[in-house]
C-alpha cells in the first residue's frame, strides 16, 4: 500500500523521531507492514489542473529508527496513494486550512484520508466540544468581555482557551477578584476582536487532565493522566514524570463512547479527548497524540499495533466501499 504522511514541519526538521512521537510508531508500523511510506508538510502540497500533488520524501526504517532520503524529494499525485494520514500540528491557521482545501480535490473513491480533512477543517477542537455540552463543564464561547466578566462572577473560577492553538497554549487561569482581570481578558480576547472558550475551572485539575482514545467507534481501555508541569495548572511538558498510568470507570467507558460513535458518523476516526473529573475539557482531532512509548510501559503492551491494524482495517473497509459494484 502506498501512503503519504502530511506531518508538522517541526518533525521533518527533527526526522529521527524520538519516541515521543505518536507518528513515529506509526510510520514505522506501516513500514513494518511492507507500506511504502512517503512523507510530507503541508506546504508541500499543490494543485495542477485541478489536481492534487504532493512532493514527498521516502522514509525508511534503519536500526529500529526512521528516516527519509533527503535526496529522494518526488513529486506523486494524491490520487495515487491508497491512504493519506493527515497530522500537520495546530495552530489551525491559513496554512494549515488551505492544506485542507488542496484536499479537497483528492479523488475520495481512490484515497482514504483520515482523519477526513474536510471534518477536521469544520471542526474545532475547543469550541465544537459542545456538541457533548452534557459532558463538559460549564462553558461558554465569546468576545464579550462582559460576558466573561458574568460567569467569572458566577463560577468564581474559569478558564480562559484560545481556539486555534494546542498543548496548552495560551490558556489562561482567572480568579473572581484578581486584579488582572481586565488585563487578561482583553490580552485573550484582543480587546474584544477574538472569541475565545470559557470554562468552569474544575478543581481537580491540580492532579491533571486524563487522556480518553479512540480508534473508530472503541474507546481503548488504555489511559494516562497528564500532570501539570512546574507548578503550572495544566500539562505542558511531555517528560516521563508527567505522564501517570490512570484507569477509566465503566461510567465513564460509557458516555465518551457515544463520543466515539458521534465523530467516527463525521470521518474524525482517531481522537483523544481531555478529561478532568469525568468533564471533557476538549477533543483533539488534527494530530492527536497518543502516547504511546508512555501506555506500552505503563501496561506492557504494544498499542501501536492495535492502531496500525486498525488503520488498515478502516483502509480497506473503506476501498471495498468505494468499489463499482459489477454484476455479470
Amino acid at each position: 500500500m502506498k501512503v503519504l504522511f502530511v506531518i508538522d514541519r517541526i518533525e521533518l526538521k527533527y526526522f529521527e523521531f524520538n519516541k515521543l512521537v505518536t507518528n513515529f510508531w506509526l510510520i514505522k508500523g506501516l513500514l513494518e507492514k511492507g507500506c511504502d511510506v512517503q512523507i510530507a508538510t503541508i506546504d508541500m502540497l499543490k494543485l495542477k489542473q485541478s489536481k492534487a500533488y504532493s512532493d514527498c520524501y521516502n522514509s525508511y526504517i534503519k536500526d529500529g529508527n526512521i528516516f527519509y532520503d533527503k535526496d529522494s524529494l518526488k513529486e506523486h499525485c494524491i490520487d495515487d496513494f491508497e491512504l493519506v494520514m493527515f497530522r500537520p500540528d495546530p495552530p489551525v491557521d491559513l496554512d494549515y486550512i488551505n492544506a485542507t482545501y488542496i484536499l479537497d480535490f483528492a479523488d475520495r473513491t481512490k484515497t482514504f484520508i483520515m482523519n477526513d480533512t474536510k471534518q477536521v477543517r469544520n471542526f474545532n477542537e475547543k469550541l465544537h466540544s459542545v456538541l457533548f455540552n452534557h459532558l463538559m463543564p460549564e462553558n461558554i464561547v465569546t468576545s464579550s468581555s462582559k460576558d466573561i466578566i458574568e460567569f467569572l462572577n458566577s463560577q468564581n473560577e474559569i478558564i480562559l482557551k484560545p481556539l486555534n492553538q494546542c498543548f496548552g497554549g495560551g490558556v489562561m487561569y482567572l480568579k473572581k477578584g484578581d486584579k488582572n482581570t481586565a488585563v487578561i481578558i482583553n490580552q485573550m480576547t484582543q480587546n474584544g476582536s477574538k472569541a475565545v472558550m470559557v470554562q468552569k475551572y474544575i478543581d481537580k485539575a491540580i492532579y491533571g487532565d486524563k487522556r480518553v482514545l479512540f480508534l473508530g467507534e472503541n474507546v481503548l481501555p488504555y489511559c494516562v493522566q497528564k500532570v501539570p508541569s512546574n507548578n503550572d495548572f495544566k500539562f505542558c511538558e511531555h517528560t516521563d514524570s508527567n505522564i501517570k498510568r490512570a484507569s477509566l470507570s465503566e461510567d465513564e467507558l460509557g458516555k465518551f463512547k457515544q463520543v466515539a460513535k458521534k465523530l467516527t458518523s463525521m470521518g474524525i476516526y482517531m481522537a483523544g479527548l481531555d478529561v478532568i473529573d469525568g468533564k471533557i475539557i476538549e477533543i483533539n482531532v488534527t494530530s492527536p497524540c497518543y502516547f504511546i512509548k508512555e501506555i506500552n510501559g505503563h501496561f506492557n503492551c504494544h498499542i501501536e499495533e492495535d492502531i496500525v491494524n486498525y488503520i488498515l482495517s478502516a483502509q480497506k473497509e473503506h476501498s471495498n466501499k468505494e468499489k463499482p459494484l459489477i454484476i455479470s
